[in-house]
């Protein structure tokens, strides 16, 4: 019997997870890549919560384990640069591992690559879709026709604009802008410690890793045009206006922003989609219902993935009610932490310094709990 044919555009990390269930259950998956290569770059993730079971049952958790960044601490400073508090970033009760998004990517797609066809360098550019399957055209390869499309391709997703709609009718900015820029590994003093400093409307991050620390900026500007993603002059002139008066070590860390040759920009953004499918194309990850803050949408790409596979799987031949489970599933997931993003924005990039020191209080709460549960725990 034929095995129905997937083709899962973005191989992030969404895509070859998905990958790697849909091989296992029966179907043949090929994954569509934009770029060259996997992508040596981005920021740490914390992979947590309904991801850890995941990769329980993927085999990978202990390979992850070995590629943790060991950040143990997050630091909070004044403008000034004097530290006002630590908090734990670990915890007994709710296991987490934080790598950075390479690693993540690089494990997931050697643990899939055996049983799936990676097309890198290409894209889908057509999606015309019948009651028997999806003609796909793409940039480079020759047109193909598969059973079923995913959009596993991000927050900017090419399966969402072609099948649902332009970007704009469910991307809500949150006002911020996010910035990362790799450093060299002598940036960082101490590789365990995660360093803040906020100053009312700018955020600037000192992120430790094991091979290439990061500085990360989270600030308000002026509102850029949706053209002008792709301007990096603009991008850099930004990040250096909006950071000229803050101290520390702002000055050497945006002088690294601008010599960089391509680093990261892009509008805080949330995702919402009102249905994650249409016919025989389904959304996933970001593409489907991104939420900016949280550091949990490469937990919920794998959960999410885990979760389409399986109801695939629990449905032969019927992919509606497949999606419809899928997206039921995962909205109660999701829902909640959409709802809390905006207070979360405001909470962790606060517009005055009022607002500035009530956020240092909740921190100063929230450490005091922490030490309190860590010694109970301890004595137990």
């Amino acid at each position: 019997m034929k095995k129905p044919e997937v083709l899962i555009v973005g191989a992030g990390i969404a895509g070859p997870a998905l990958a790697y269930w849909l091989s296992r259950n029966g179907y043949r998956p090929t994954v569509v890549e934009h770029a060259r290569q996997l992508r040596s770059g981005g920021s740490a993730i914390v992979v947590k919560g309904p991801a850890i079971p995941v990769a329980e049952r993927m085999g990978i958790l202990p390979q992850l384990r070995e590629l943790t960044t060991r950040n143990r601490s997050l630091t909070l400073l004044d403008p000034g640069g004097r530290r006002i508090l630590q908090l734990p970033l670990t915890s007994d009760k709710a296991p987490t591992v934080e790598v950075t998004r390479a690693d993540l990517s690089e494990v997931l797609h050697r643990s899939a690559q055996t049983e799936v066809e990676f097309l890198f360098d290409d894209t889908v550019t057509a999606l015309d879709q019948d009651g028997g399957g999806v003609d796909v055209t793409f940039r480079r390869s020759a047109p193909r026709r598969f059973d079923l499309v995913v959009g596993a391709d991000g927050m900017h997703s090419t399966v969402r604009r072609l099948v649902f709609g332009p970007e704009r009718q469910f991307a809500s900015d949150l006002g911020l802008y996010g910035a990362t820029v790799p450093l060299e590994p002598d940036a960082i003093e101490d590789p365990s410690e995660m360093t803040m400093l906020t100053v009312p409307n700018r955020m600037l991050v000192l992120h430790p890793s094991r091979t290439t620390p990061l500085a990360i900026f989270t600030f308000r500007a002026a509102q850029l045009a949706p053209h002008d993603r792709k301007n990096i002059a603009l991008h850099k002139q930004t990040v250096a206006d909006a950071y000229a008066d803050v101290r520390w070590r702002a000055p050497e860390l945006v002088a690294a922003f601008l010599d960089h040759p391509a680093p990261f920009f892009d509008p805080l953004t949330t995702v919402r989609v009102p249905s994650w499918s249409r016919g025989r194309v389904v959304l996933l990850g970001d593409a489907a219902a991104a939420t900016a803050l949280l550091g949990d949408g490469s937990s919920m790409a794998m959960a999410g993935a885990y979760a389409l596979a399986e109801e695939l799987a629990a449905h032969p031949g019927d992919h509606a009610r497949a999606f419809a489970a899928y997206e039921s599933r995962l909205r109660r997931e999701v829902g909640p932490r959409q709802r809390r993003v905006g207070l979360l924005s405001r909470l962790m990039v606060p517009r005055t310094r009022p607002g500035l020191a009530v956020r240092n209080t909740v921190g100063r709460a929230v450490g005091r709990t922490n030490r309190i549960a860590s010694r109970e725990a301890a004595n137990r």
